[in-house]
């Protein structure tokens, strides 16, 4: 259980996908701009990645490793991913249209973002068993969504700031961005895996 735990805390704030290894900032400098879609965005991300991963597992252990097509590791799980955001795309569209168009662009971008199709592929690569794939997708999909939340609502605080012409938008979001990244950097090397 304290494997679990470990595995868990380092997908979260150790090895941060987005303030550590700095994947994903397409999604995480675009939809942070908003609280309410950055939270949304985060269970959708996270969701993604866990369920991808669940399946890459079952695809990579049942057919291809037992067939010696492990080269078209990356081909099958960048399909699994983009079918799985198809899904969601539709199933968001229909039932949460002011989500959908809140995400707007940023929702097709989870197909290619890198953070959903790294984990899995970090799953295999690393041989983690059935449910160490399972904790560490969860915990990289809550990982990139606490990165998210703080970086939207940092950057809700600094609409009532007084941020230097040149710095307003994008500028103050790449030093927040800097800030945040070592802060979670701090915590590295507590867990190593």
């Amino acid at each position: 259980m304290k494997e679990y735990i470990t595995l868990f805390i380092s997908a979260v704030v150790v090895n941060n996908f987005v303030l550590t290894r700095f994947l994903g900032l397409c999604i995480f400098f675009g939809v942070s701009k908003n609280l309410n879609a950055s939270i949304g965005m985060g269970m959708a991300v996270t969701s993604v990645i866990t369920l991808s991963s669940i399946l890459a597992w079952a695809v990579y252990n049942f057919v291809l490793l037992p067939f010696q097509l492990t080269f078209l590791t990356t081909v099958v799980f960048v399909l699994l991913i983009a079918s799985f955001v198809q899904l969601l795309e539709m199933v968001i569209k229909k039932y949460l249209p002011n989500l959908y168009h809140m995400w707007g662009i940023y929702l097709l971008l989870i197909a290619t973002n890198c953070v959903v199709l790294g984990v899995p592929l970090l799953n295999t690569e690393s041989s983690y068993p059935f449910i160490k794939s399972i904790v560490h997708a969860i915990g990289s999909g809550i990982g990139f969504a606490l990165a998210l939340i703080l970086m939207a609502s940092l950057r809700e605080k600094l609409r009532y700031a007084d941020v230097p012409k040149p710095l307003e938008g994008l500028g103050i979001a790449f030093i927040l961005a800097g800030m945040l990244a070592l802060a979670f950097l701090g915590f590295s090397g507590m867990i190593t895996l």
